[in-house]
């Protein structure tokens, strides 16, 4: 019987002192991914593209625009005089395809501006993951937070120093 409590003994004494040496080996740390992406310099350099191709888009479809007015403002003059009724017809039709284009357009170039953000920033978001997880292990940290997510947390250190120096960022 004295075996048997010694053994539990010494057992429960190793749990507890297995789930100490766990409890301090867990380590927490958060990052602002924003913050890290905003600074690196592919991100500068994604965000010129994306306000380039935001203008190209912009100015389609003010080309869009200014080519249906003109063609409204010939049907409205005067000129339809020298037009047949069938070429009116034709120029009507036209004008109100013209139109249905135009009115989905915006919700086109939103998607498109969209796709265009996407297949820019994902590699600069997987790359920013991937230093953010390589910096983790290096550092033995257990958990990482998102900054941005966090409303109450136990203490923690902030990895995007570490990150930036890692990624040679100011």
């Amino acid at each position: 019987m004295k075996k048997i409590v010694a053994i539990v003994l010494v057992a429960f004494t190793l749990t507890l002192t297995a789930n100490r040496l766990q409890a301090q080996a867990t380590k927490f740390g958060f990052i602002s991914l924003s913050e890290l992406i905003t600074s690196m310099p592919e991100y500068k350099k994604a965000d010129s593209s994306m306000q380039d191709y935001q203008q190209a888009l912009n100015q389609n479809f003010e080309d869009m625009k200014r080519e249906f007015n003109e063609k409204d403002s010939l049907l409205s003059s005067k000129d339809t005089a020298k037009y047949t009724k069938a070429q009116i017809e034709i120029k009507r039709k036209q004008l109100g395809e013209l139109y249905l284009k135009l009115q989905g357009y915006q919700q086109q170039a939103g998607q498109l501006y969209q796709q265009k953000q996407q297949d820019l920033m994902a590699p600069i978001q997987r790359k920013a993951a991937d230093v953010v997880t390589t910096v983790a292990k290096e550092n033995g940290y257990t958990y990482v937070f998102l900054k941005d997510a966090l409303l109450v947390s136990p203490p923690a250190d902030d990895l995007l120093p570490i990150v930036k120096k890692k990624l040679a960022l100011k």
